[in-house]
């Protein structure tokens, strides 16, 4: 299996139809008020880096780099199909994710998960991320979680 990671636009039907497998995923785990996914548009318009992973140029899965200045940047839109999981693509998507932020002098990652999402949960805590409160736009909720990982 040849595996490769390429920064894509997040408006691609590819990208588009996983971003909407994403939120048919998570929308019967969570009331919409817990939810504040941007959409591929948003995305474009706030310019977030946007990662495809594919398996023998499949698209397998992805994940997004929301820059907010060199303070931090927030990991957005992770995401691997569930055909393809259990094969280490979240980790080179979340790996690839922190390389591009270091090489654009960004000293922190952080993130909004849910607690219904185990795999998720545990992949960013093997990773060294942090339990964090709330930041930027979001709000403490009860299902949520926020985490932060200092990169240097």
């Amino acid at each position: 299996m040849h595996v490769s990671i390429a920064e894509e636009r997040p408006d691609t039907p590819e990208a588009v139809a996983m971003i909407g497998e994403l939120e048919r995923y998570i929308a019967p785990m969570y009331p919409h008020d817990s939810e504040h996914g941007l959409t591929p548009a948003q995305m474009v318009e706030e310019q977030v880096a946007f990662f495809v992973v594919r398996c023998d140029g499949v698209a397998a899965g992805c994940g997004g780099l929301k820059m907010s200045g060199e303070v931090y940047a927030e990991i957005v839109r992770m995401y691997v199909r569930p055909a393809c999981r259990g094969r280490g693509l979240g980790r080179l998507v979340l790996e690839r994710l922190e390389q591009y932020a270091r090489e654009h002098g960004v000293g922190e990652l952080r993130l909004k998960t849910g607690i219904y999402q185990p795999e998720a949960l545990g992949l960013y805590a093997r990773h060294g991320y942090g339990i964090i409160p709330a930041f930027g736009p979001y709000r403490e909720h009860p299902l949520n979680r926020y985490y932060a990982k200092r990169l240097f």
